[in-house]
Parts: C-alpha cells; sequence; structure tokens
C-alpha cells in the first residue's frame, strides 16, 4: 500500500478548540490517520502529523487547510516561531509504495486547489520547488508574514499557485517534498556533555570547525568558518546530557536515512565512543520510524553474524530492536512506534490464527475462496523455499553457495509478503463484483453506471489472481535455482515448495478463466487469456523439472 505523512503546521497553539476543530476534519476522511497533536503556547504554533493513502492524504491535507483560514486571523497572530500563514508550512513526506517524484505530484495537486479554490497563494519548496531560490524554506518565509503584502507586489516572487494578493487573514502557504526525518539519540555510559559532543562532531556531516595551533578557529577570506567535514551525509548531531535519564546522549536528526542507514549511524557512534573510552549502552527513536529503516537494520545485523536475512519481517524488528537497544529508556512498541503499524490498522484474515483462517473458508460465504487460499499455497512455497535457504547458510559444504543462497532467501520472504498481502486483495476483488452488481439499475442510466462499474471490478477480479499467478511463478524460478545448491538434508521441502507454488499457479489460473467470459472488453480477455496460458506452461514445466532435480539428488 502507497502510505504518505504530512506534517501541517498551523499557526495557533494556544486556543485548543481552534485546534480540534482542524483535527477533526482530517479525521473524518477515510483513509487518513491522525498520529500526533503538538501544539506551542510559546510558539502559538501546532504541528499536526498524519499519513494513509495518497488520495486521502491530499484530501485531508485541503481540509485541514480551509478549516485553518477559516479560523485564524493572522492579522492578530503573534508568536515566537517564523510564520506567513494561517497554515504556514505544509510537508508530505514518502513512506511506502510510492516515489518523491509521485509525492511531488501530489503536491502540485494540493498546492493547485489551495490556490484555485481557498485563492491562498501557495509556494512549493525542497523537492517539489519550481526553482533553486524556492527549495529552502526559510528563504521562501523571509519577512514573514509581515512582509507579505509587499513580497507578493514583487513579480520574481508570484506565487506558484493562487492569486498574487494579499490576504489578511489567511496569509500564504508553503506546500512542500521532503524525506523523513528519523529523530534519533544514542546513548553513553558517561554523564559528561563534552564526550558526547565531541562523538557528535566526527559523525556529523557539517563536522568541526578547524582550529590553527593555538587552537583559534580559521576562518577564510570571506570570514566563513573553515570546517572539517563530518563522517556520514545527511545527519546533524550534537552531544547533550538529560538530567531525566542520568546520561549523556548523541542527540541526532538522520535526515535522509534511504543515503545514511540507521544502522550505520549507531555503529559509527559505538566506534567514536570506543576511540575515547566509552561504551554505547542503548539508543532511542523520538517520535515514529519508517519500517523499512528498521527491516534494513535488522537484515545488516544478521548478515553480519553470517546468518540469512530471509527470515520473517517480525524477526528482521527484533533483531533491530534488541541490537540498537531501543528498549534501554523504556519499551520499544513495534505498534506504536513504527509509522505503518500505526496506519495499516486493518485487520487481514491471516491475522488469526491458522485454523480461524480455515474455518472462514469453510464457511458459507463465497469468499475467502480459491483465490485467497492459491495465495496463500504461493506464500507456503515462499516461505518453505526461505526455511531451506537458512539451514544452508552457513552449513559446511556449502560454501560456494553462501552468497546466492542469502540472495534467494531475502527475494522468497519478499514472495511471500506479498502474496499474504494478495490473500486479503483477492476477497476483496470478489466483494467488489457484488458491490457492483448490487447498484441500482431502475432507468437506462443507472444500468450504464451499473454495466461499468461491473466490468471495472471484474476487470479487477482477474488481475489479482493474475498477479498471484506472476509471483508464483517468481518463486518457482527461486526453487529451480536453490534445487540444485541447498542443503540436502531438506532437499524434499523444495519439492514440497514446488508442489504449492504449482497449485498456486493453477489455483488462480482457474480464478481468470471463470471471470474472463464476463468480459466486454475483447482486447483485454485475449491479452491475458494468452499471458496466463504462457505462465502456466512454463510453471508445469519447471514444476516437473525441480521434481525430477530433488529426486536425483535424493538418491
Amino acid at each position: 500500500m502507497a502510505l504518505v505523512e504530512c506534517i501541517p503546521n498551523f499557526s495557533e497553539g494556544r486556543d485548543r478548540h481552534v485546534v480540534k476543530a482542524i483535527t477533526d476534519e482530517i479525521e473524518a476522511v477515510d483513509g487518513a490517520t491522525l498520529l500526533d497533536v503538538d501544539p506551542g503556547e510559546a510558539t502559538n504554533r501546532t504541528v499536526v502529523t498524519f499519513a494513509g493513502t495518497p488520495e486521502a492524504v491530499v484530501e485531508a491535507a485541503f481540509r485541514a487547510i480551509k478549516e485553518a483560514k477559516e479560523l485564524i486571523d493572522m492579522s492578530v497572530h503573534k508568536g515566537e516561531h517564523p510564520r506567513m500563514g494561517a497554515t504556514d508550512v505544509c510537508p508530505l513526506v514518502p513512506i511506502s509504495g510510492i516515489t518523491v517524484e509521485e509525492c511531488v505530484e501530489l503536491a502540485h495537486k494540493l498546492a493547485k486547489r489551495v490556490g484555485d479554490d481557498l485563492e491562498i497563494p501557495v509556494y512549493l519548496y525542497e523537492h517539489a520547488a519550481t526553482s533553486p531560490e524556492r527549495k529552502s524554506l526559510a528563504d521562501i518565509r523571509k519577512g514573514e508574514y509581515e512582509g507579505l503584502a509587499e513580497k507578493l507586489k514583487n513579480p520574481n516572487w508570484a506565487p506558484d499557485y493562487g492569486p498574487a494578493r494579499f490576504d489578511k487573514r489567511a496569509g500564504a502557504t508553503v506546500v512542500g517534498v521532503r524525506e523523513f526525518l528519523i529523530a534519533y539519540n544514542v546513548n553513553l555510559n558517561t554523564r559528561n556533555k563534552r564526550l558526547a559532543h565531541e562523538v557528535a562532531l566526527n559523525i556529523r556531516e557539517m563536522g568541526r570547525a578547524k582550529r590553527d595551533e593555538k587552537g583559534k578557529i580559521l576562518r577564510d577570506e570571506e570570514g566563513k568558518i573553515v570546517r572539517e567535514k563530518g563522517r556520514l551525509k545527511c545527519v546533524r548531531a550534537v552531544g547533550w546530557y538529560i538530567d531525566e535519564y542520568n546520561m549523556a546522549q548523541i542527540s541526532i536528526n538522520l535526515t535522509n536515512y534511504k543515503v545514511t542507514p540507521l544502522y550505520r549511524v549507531f555503529d559509527e557512534c559505538c566506534k567514536e565512543a570506543d576511540k575515547l573510552g566509552l561504551r554505547v549502552t542503548g539508543s532511542e527513536v523520538v517520535g515514529l520510524i519508517p519500517r523499512d529503516a528498521l527491516l534494513e537494520a535488522g537484515r545488516h545485523y544478521l548478515l553480519r553474524q553470517g546468518r540469512s536475512a530471509g527470515v520473517p519481517e517480525k524477526e528482521l524488528i527484533r533483531i533491530a530492536i534488541q541490537t540498537l537497544g531501543l528498549s534501554e529508556i523504556k519499551p520499544f512498541i513495534p505498534g506504536e512506534k513504527i509509522i505503518e503499524y500505526r496506519v495499516e490498522n486493518k485487520k487481514s484474515l491471516l491475522d488469526a490464527a491458522t485454523r480461524d483462517f480455515i474455518d472462514e473458508v469453510s464457511m458459507d460465504s463465497p469468499a475467502p475462496g480459491g483465490g485467497s487460499v492459491s495465495a496463500l499455497s504461493g506464500a507456503f512455497s515462499g516461505a518453505l523455499l526461505s526455511m531451506v535457504c537458512i539451514l544452508t547458510v552457513g552449513k559446511k559444504g556449502y560454501e560456494d553457495a553462501q552468497e546466492r543462497v542469502k540472495e534467494i532467501g531475502v527475494k522468497a520472504q519478499g514472495l511471500k509478503d506479498e502474496l499474504i498481502k494478495l490473500v486479503d486483495e483477492d476477497t476483496e476483488a470478489f466483494n467488489g463484483i457484488m458491490s457492483a452488481m448490487r447498484l441500482p439499475k431502475k432507468t437506462e442510466e443507472d444500468k450504464k453506471k451499473r454495466d461499468e462499474a461491473v466490468e471495472k471490478a471484474t476487470k479487477k477480479a482477474i488481475l489479482v489472481p493474475l498477479r498471484i499467478m506472476h509471483e508464483g511463478k517468481k518463486i518457482m524460478e527461486l526453487l529451480k535455482d536453490a534445487a540444485g545448491i541447498c542443503n540436502v538434508n531438506a532437499i524434499s521441502d523444495i519439492a514440497v515448495a514446488a508442489l504449492e507454488a504449482e497449485t498456486a499457479v493453477k489455483g488462480a489460473a482457474l480464478n481468470v478463466d471463470i471471470n474472463i467470459p464476463n468480459v466486454r472488453d475483447e482486447e483485454f480477455r485475449k491479452g491475458i487469456g494468452d499471458e496466463r496460458k504462457e505462465i502456466e506452461e512454463e510453471v508445469v514445466k519447471m514444476s516437473g523439472e525441480i521434481e525430477r532435480m530433488v529426486r536425483k539428488r535424493m538418491g
């Protein structure tokens, strides 16, 4: 599922009724989840965090900006924080299943709607900036609200969307796209703030000021401080002492964990602390963290141990929490701290025990049915393949196969997880047909809309099992590769996995076949029919080859 975070800042932090009215608008949008509300008395500003599907986030952000325009009067606003509008800034952050470029498109969509419908001047910044001069939020906000009227008269500062006209109540709004910022503290076995800051100076990107032999800070011809660059890009850090914890910490803002992974920040802190005779005792995440940051850490530490990283997501998260010491100060609860877990609160069919799922299949409801069971068969195939890879990694006599087996194990886990999602998606696709069939058909217009809805829903009910077939084929290809190099003591499980993958593909093919006659689009029917036939034939052929390979190795 594509997931986007939004962190709008509203110029009101004292009147809780106003803040509540704004956040109520966000919570009213299906698909958007309110994660945090942080009002500031002195700044007279509230930072709101919510996340959801791209469409839901854009809708919720628009409604919140609209409500803020109606309730906040910037002409009487006073606060310590720089600001230029009722909704001062509204960044979008890609979390999962969506690119920065796609988020930029969302930012333009939101900005245009705010400019056109609410007649608020809107500027775009960071990744969404329309020129280098507008990339920095600080540059756009220079002069703040008090200087906005004059700024809008300057053609160079015409808004990207909306009128170049001063609105004394609403001011202007800045919309943009940035990467997820992880607020992260590393704990040290000292109370010495200076030592903690020494570590921070070595790891942070901006580094430290250069000094001469007498310790005086060096400056260039323009009077700017000359710096020794730090080790890690996208890392800001300082050392401080926290009285509540009775320890010093390296306080870090990781502005792009995709450039510098969380685990590398932790490892570098450990190395630098050791040079000073210190020990890193743990760390803490302030606020929320993307799931991928922890999954990447879990894989990293497993591979360092010479183990396979092709383990379930839950185990990768556990390894990351334990290795990073994220529960040293207070328990790190994944369901509360990982942003995707906070948002993805929809109950899956497989969240219940396997017996409950089987019981659900056995009931009189037509879904979950053969498509979901086919997807589950494919997931079992991926799980078995992953298990065989784990049982091969580190085993004597399989040294030459280690790197390939590790790679197969990771891919198998990914395919397994994708097929688990398809268990639910197949049921949802069937329910979509039922919903379309129940639409009214009293008038000719009703009949036309109903027919279009049924056609669309039926195509989806074909495309989901087709995806199951594709994923099953990918697993079969990995099984064929693994059959010749994996631990021979687990070779029978490769054969069982191949049977499960073949079942997944054949079962999904039947679900394609039963729905194709109901589609009127002849081109669609022919294209899907050819694709489905080709996949099934290739999978059946590979299944037979794998069985022969397995029996040969079994003797």
